[in-house]
């Protein structure tokens, strides 16, 4: 079984402790224990928006898209923290709307693309939220998790629900997490990444989703 990973900082395994420790090497790893043969893939870098991650899929991911049984899909959250910080400083609440159409736009031309282009299984997952305390990250994490539920059933792909095992557990699943404010974000540092033990939750979740059916 091939499984790619498709994603921004999160997948690429930004914070944790080695790519191993990574949740799509975990997965992988986990899968293979279970008397299976599986080869991982990642499509991942720091800093990718959903607009990246459709070019890198459009123009690079061909080669291994082609030959995936299984691809998931965790975009949005650099989307979401630039329309946060432009929310902030403008007070303006259309960037949230702006940011929504452009997600929507590009998960569904990412979703086309896979769909066209290979017979893999699809998976998209939905977001957690580092700043829990903060009701402006609340409610637009909530907004990314509902469009991504909505595209993924009109393109009749699963929804691995990653935001329900970070609930209430930010704390001890996020890498450098302070206080769970989006205030936390402008002192220099981002706690916005899994831990190692953030990555082996994801992969742990992940996993029974992945497995072939029969």
């Amino acid at each position: 079984m091939i499984y790619t990973a498709l994603g921004d900082s999160i997948t690429f395994g930004e914070n944790a402790s080695s790519f191993a420790n990574a949740y799509p090497q975990l997965t992988t790893s986990s899968l293979c224990s279970s008397s299976r043969r599986v080869t991982g893939y990642v499509m991942a870098r720091p800093g990718w928006t959903s607009d990246d991650l459709l070019d890198s899929v459009i123009w690079r991911g061909a080669p291994v898209l082609r030959d995936s049984d299984v691809v998931t899909i965790w975009i949005g959250g650099v989307d979401l923290a630039n329309a946060a910080l432009i929310s902030l400083k403008t007070r303006q609440p259309s960037a949230a709307k702006q940011m929504a159409a452009n997600y929507k736009r590009n998960l569904s031309a990412i979703l086309n693309q896979i769909k066209k282009g290979c017979h893999a299984r699809i998976f998209c997952c939905t977001q957690y939220n580092p700043f829990p305390n903060t009701p402006l990250a609340v409610e637009s994490v909530g907004l990314l998790n509902r469009l991504t539920t909505e595209l993924a059933q009109s393109f009749s792909t699963s929804i691995v629900p990653v935001h329900t095992w970070f609930e209430g557990k930010q704390a001890n699943l996020i890498y450098g997490y302070k206080n769970g404010k989006i205030e936390d974000a402008l002192s220099g540092s981002l706690p916005i990444h899994p831990n190692d033990r953030g990555h082996q939750v994801i992969a742990a979740g992940l996993a029974p989703y992945l497995i072939p059916r029969k």
